[in-house]
């Protein structure tokens, strides 16, 4: 069913959200919990942390029609940043008239390691260890039957040598966690290989946790974009992508230009991690440390022309070992919409949406930044900010935002100013 969004971000939320009921996308029964601002209640959060006193609320917004593997998806988001919703809209609408994004998941397996210290021979050891890797399998399989039935487990044991202060034996065990992130697996198959590793390599064992650096759950995403698509003005448009390039460029020499590179591709990933019920803490550890794997903290994305096609490329990999199943996911409603917004996607086509809508971020950033500058975009949505803290009712802010912009005076004091001014 194809949908006309056209003036979406116009309609009151009682319209968006019967445009979403009419479109199928949300059923009956999230709507009226939307309706009624159901969200997590305490006695759940009660359940999921410690010392609770309450719940927050962030705003949840939606992208909508983003094209996937030639397939449309209605994303959520959420994000307390102005900006963000409406850049990966622009960016999406851009990227779709050339095709939308491809993407493609790598593998996905999560790792976890056991560090062993102490260990007499840590040569002999690692022989010991790998000629041993089958009954080691299965022991770590049997520690958590259930992921077996459901098609995974654990798959892969390799030993390195790893030296520093102290020297270590490391065992990593690769294990395929299906639909769940896999945290409480894997750290329960490495809890029951422990004492066999520190009896086939006669050491000691320091501790046995999974690893957020999920190399082995790489996804990537690209997209072509045609030149015309980037300005109506040929040489302006060719100018743009060059401009586009350069600062990709600029974000893999220069490290304090990557960290807010990587920063705004993040913006978009961890407003659907987020909606998602995914921890979005481990998702940016791995992918910083992804960032730094040559020796030099880079910018995770890379945009380069062809210029025979008069085309701007996009392209970003990323670990991204993500889950639809287990922790929180289920409990909270919000993430129950969210999930059902996308279409309950598998965890292999979340992670291809994810890495996809942080490559769209990347290029609303960019084209704004190397264009207009990234402040004339923001500002009127920096007016709206400032006028709801000076306390405009709904009904005020639009003449108030409208002051703030020809005044070009973006502070508290003056939105004040300009309300009083109106008021009287």
């Amino acid at each position: 069913m194809k949908i006309n969004w056209s003036g979406f971000s116009k309609k009151t939320y009682p319209e968006r959200l019967k445009m979403l009921r009419d479109s199928d996308l949300l059923s009956h029964e999230l709507q009226e919990n939307l309706e009624k601002n159901e969200t997590l209640s305490v006695a759940i959060a009660d359940q999921l942390s410690e010392n609770v006193i309450g719940t927050f609320s962030l705003p949840f917004s939606i992208v909508p029609e983003v094209i996937v593997n030639n397939q449309a998806y209605t994303v959520p988001y959420v994000t307390e940043e102005p900006s963000v919703v409406a850049a990966a809209s622009f960016a999406c609408k851009i990227i779709n008239r050339s095709g939308g994004f491809s993407a493609h998941v790598h593998q996905r397996l999560m790792i976890g390691q056991v560090a062993l210290y102490q260990v007499p021979d840590r040569e002999q050891a690692c022989q010991e260890i790998l000629n041993q890797k089958d009954q080691l399998l299965e022991i770590a399989n049997q520690a958590y039957p259930s992921i077996v039935k459901r098609g995974g487990g654990a798959r892969e044991i390799r030993v390195e040598k790893v030296s520093g202060q102290t020297d270590f034996l490391v065992v990593y065990l690769h294990v395929d966690t299906q639909e769940a992130m896999g945290a409480n697996m894997l750290n329960t198959m490495l809890e029951a290989l422990k004492p066999h590793l520190e009896s086939l390599s006669r050491g000691q064992s320091l501790m046995g946790i999974l690893s957020n650096y999920a190399t082995e759950s790489l996804v990537t995403s690209s997209c072509r974009i045609a030149f015309h698509y980037l300005s109506p003005n040929k040489d302006e448009a060719r100018e743009l992508a060059d401009k586009i390039v350069l600062a990709s460029h600029f974000a893999q020499a220069d490290p304090y230009r990557a960290a807010t590179h990587n920063k705004g591709i993040f913006n978009g990933i961890d407003a659907l991690l987020i909606a998602t019920g995914n921890d979005w803490r481990a998702i940016e550890a791995g992918a910083h440390a992804y960032a730094s794997r040559d020796g030099l903290y880079r910018g995770l994305s890379l945009w380069t022309l062809d210029s025979e096609k008069e085309e701007l490329i996009g392209e970003m990999t990323l670990p991204m070992p993500i889950a639809t199943k287990g922790g929180s996911i289920g409990l909270n409603p919000r993430v129950v919409l969210s999930h059902e917004l996308l279409g309950q996607p598998f965890a292999k086509d979340l992670a291809q949406i994810i890495v996809s809508m942080g490559l769209a971020q990347n290029f609303a950033a960019l084209k704004a930044l190397v264009g207009a500058g990234i402040q004339q975009g923001h500002m009127k949505l920096q007016a709206k900010s400032l006028a709801l803290l000076a306390g405009a009712k709904e009904a005020e802010v639009p003449k108030l935002v409208d002051g703030l912009i020809a005044e070009k005076t973006f502070n508290l004091e003056k939105a004040k100013s300009i309300l009083k001014e109106l008021r009287s």
